[in-house]
């Protein structure tokens, strides 16, 4: 049994409030630039027009479906299992789990490749694009997952370094890819001296070699010797508990990143009946309560490693006071941001155009859900704390619960009648379930035996030891 590296220690014993604010720096660094990926597309094709715009809101819950299962779901489940590994001692194993986890990075890609390769147009059309901005949502799709895999593996090998405890590395490279896609982005958009403009089409691939370059930098440091793991190919067997490890986290997470997207999705639908304008508004409204997931994702991370490595350790009671701090700064962070969109909806909007009923339509959607962003923190970070516990049923019904009042909501509001505003209204309610389920649950002992509430401290502390 190998001893503990230094990043686990830290885990298992540093007071948890600031190592866990301490880690959570870069990573909130490395999230906050990676979402200023998408806003920076945003910002560049919102001066194509309001099609263009559509139809970038069209494509990006698909985006973002396959963003959030790669880096929050099979990431997690990448994340938990080297967590617990060297959490528990088996540094072979957290080595091993490394090639697995580029192998399932490689299979996903693909999936999503063909997915949106051959039925693109059919589901875009069904989340209500038409015309110019369907034929827009087209062209920057299927440029974007022809190069699915790379978005995979450059997520994929972050989860594997975030799994150690070791949040600098993907936050360095991140920030570095960033500072370099600003000026990439314009430059294939619209062109410049001898280089044609690409239109929508050249956003989609300034985002492809951000994530080639991620990746190689990535892997070049987990080939070198600053590296805590030392994967290597060429040692590599395939084993299926490895991949089982991985996947039971995975796959349950990715039910629940389905239903978060669906979700959106959903919206898109509903929203597509007041028009264009209304698309393109919620679609860019809603974009902050994505960038409210990499946010809290930041902080999520290496709570997961935190509990993770508690968890392979035995040490439940700490794992469980860790969960709790990260639900309360979770809500404070996503709240105030929330607050402040609810107060400003206009200052956010005007950033990517200035189309009245974009306007409009993005404005009633922040006073309305703005003020429940911090049930949505919650609920995101519990999710997170859930997946280094091994155990996501609750963090997935708690999604699905949400899913069912936004959609069942959503469509009630039009068929009585209803307006926007009222479509929006459900989705506020959503969250508010989503939070308070998940959280109730876990305090319910979800993570260690059935859902219940023991009527003592003694029954609580007796649920929380190890078997």
């Amino acid at each position: 049994m190998s001893a503990l590296d230094h990043r686990t220690r830290l885990l298992l014993e540093a007071p948890i409030v600031p190592t866990l604010l301490r880690l959570a720096f870069p990573n909130v660094l490395v999230m906050v630039a990676q979402a200023a990926v998408g806003l920076i597309e945003t910002y560049f094709v919102g001066k194509l027009g309001t099609d263009a715009l559509a139809g970038m809101a069209l494509v990006f819950p698909v985006v973002m479906l396959m963003q959030m299962t790669s880096a929050g779901a099979m990431g997690g489940g990448i994340a938990s299992s080297i967590a617990r590994a060297l959490g528990a001692r088996r540094r072979d194993s957290a080595d091993a789990l490394v090639v697995h986890a580029i192998a399932i990075a490689i299979g996903f890609g693909v999936v999503f490749m063909l997915a949106l390769l051959l039925g693109g147009r059919w589901l875009f059309t069904l989340m209500g694009g038409s015309g110019a901005s369907l034929e827009a949502a087209l062209l920057y799709s299927n440029v974007v997952f022809a190069g699915a895999v790379l978005v995979w593996i450059f997520n994929s090998l972050a989860a594997v370094l975030r799994g150690t405890g070791n949040m600098a590395v993907p936050a360095n490279v991140t920030v570095v890819g960033v500072v370099l896609l600003v000026p990439l982005s314009p430059l294939l958009i619209f062109g410049w001296g001898p280089i044609p403009g690409l239109g929508i089409a050249g956003g989609a691939v300034a985002l492809l070699v951000y994530y080639l370059g991620g990746s190689i930098a990535l892997w070049l440091y987990l080939r070198s010797d600053r590296s805590l793991l030392k994967p290597s190919w060429a040692h590599a067997r395939f084993q299926w508990p490895l991949f089982r490890d991985i996947l039971r986290v995975g796959l349950v997470g990715a039910v629940s990143t389905v239903a978060t997207n669906l979700s959106i999705g959903i919206a898109t639908a509903l929203t597509s009946h007041f028009g264009p304008g209304a698309i393109a508004g919620y679609g860019t409204a809603s974009r902050l309560e994505y960038l409210l997931v990499p946010l809290v994702f930041g902080l999520g991370a290496p709570l997961l490693a935190m509990i993770g490595t508690c968890i392979g350790a035995g040490q439940r009671e700490r794992a469980l006071r860790a969960a709790w701090t990260g639900a309360a700064i979770a809500f404070v962070l996503a709240g105030s941001v929330g607050l402040a969109a609810a107060l400003f909806p206009r200052q956010w909007l005007m950033l990517f155009g200035s189309d009245p009923a974009m306007l409009d339509a993005g404005s009633q959607y922040l006073r309305a859900v703005g003020p429940f962003y911090g049930f949505f923190g919650v609920g995101l970070v519990l999710y997170f704390a859930s997946q280094g516990a091994g155990r996501l049923l609750w963090p997935v019904l708690g999604n699905i619960a949400r899913l069912v009042v936004a959609a069942l909501g959503g469509w009630l509001a039009l068929r009585w009648g209803g307006e926007l505003v009222d479509v929006f209204i459900a989705q506020g309610v959503a969250l508010v379930v989503y939070g308070v389920v998940i959280a109730s649950a876990i305090a319910g002992g979800a993570w260690f035996g059935r859902v219940g509430w023991p009527r003592t401290t003694a029954g609580l502390l007796r649920r929380i030891q190890p078997s």
